[in-house]
């Protein structure tokens, strides 16, 4: 089985610097011209199964990412981003002045860092992943190609785990762009990451 895994499209949001988490924002006009981009990729490839984060720009761009595939997209709230509490839409430099500790180690020592007021901690984060990573491999026995729409810091624990790296190496490279493609072959119980954060097919 291959599952093919893609991060949202670019968001008005990510244009001004602003942590998203739980909170919405809408797609630029790049972010669904590289949407659509990725939906092109999968034009002759049967799509068995779509899981997509409940949150507009996933689900918005697992639309135009399933391409001429009808297939129907469930959404599932374990693939939502890290939540960033109080963070969220907050402009970058109100951050940098009343948050730069926590914003450091969220970069630099993730392993140290604590959740904010109603956000989430990496350990939660990882939890919810781990669980949703079963779910999906679970409920998708006997199909070949599974896609899969999140967000940048889900997917990386997503990926951390499949690796077995401890929480403080989340950010090992390549980082996730958006509508950047992955894709994990599953057999049996074997799991490896044959690409990870390819952006190719955005040229």
């Amino acid at each position: 089985m291959k599952i093919y895994i893609t991060r949202h499209g670019e968001t008005l949001w990510n244009k001004e610097g602003k942590l998203q988490g739980w909170m919405n924002s809408e797609l630029t006009e790049e972010g669904i011209k590289n949407a659509k981009k990725v939906g092109e990729h999968f034009k002759d490839i049967k799509l068995d199964k779509i899981f997509s984060s409940p949150l507009g720009r996933a689900y918005e761009t697992a639309i135009y990412a399933r391409g001429t595939n009808e297939t129907e997209i469930i959404t599932k709230d374990y693939l939502k981003e890290m939540g960033f509490g109080v963070l969220e839409g907050m402009d970058q430099y109100i951050v940098d002045e009343q948050y730069s500790e926590d914003l450091f180690l969220f970069w630099n020592q993730p392993h140290l860092y604590r959740a904010v007021k109603d956000g989430e901690s990496f350990e939660e984060l990882f939890n919810r992943a781990k669980e949703g990573l079963k779910d999906i491999l679970e409920s998708s026995r006997g199909c070949e190609n599974i896609l899969i729409v999140s967000h940048a810091v889900l997917i990386k624990a997503m990926f951390a785990i499949i690796k077995e790296l401890p929480i403080e190496h989340i950010w090992a490279p390549p980082f996730q762009k958006n509508n950047c493609l992955s894709i994990l072959e599953v057999n049996d119980d074997r799991m490896e990451l044959v690409l990870e954060g390819d952006v190719s097919h955005l040229d």
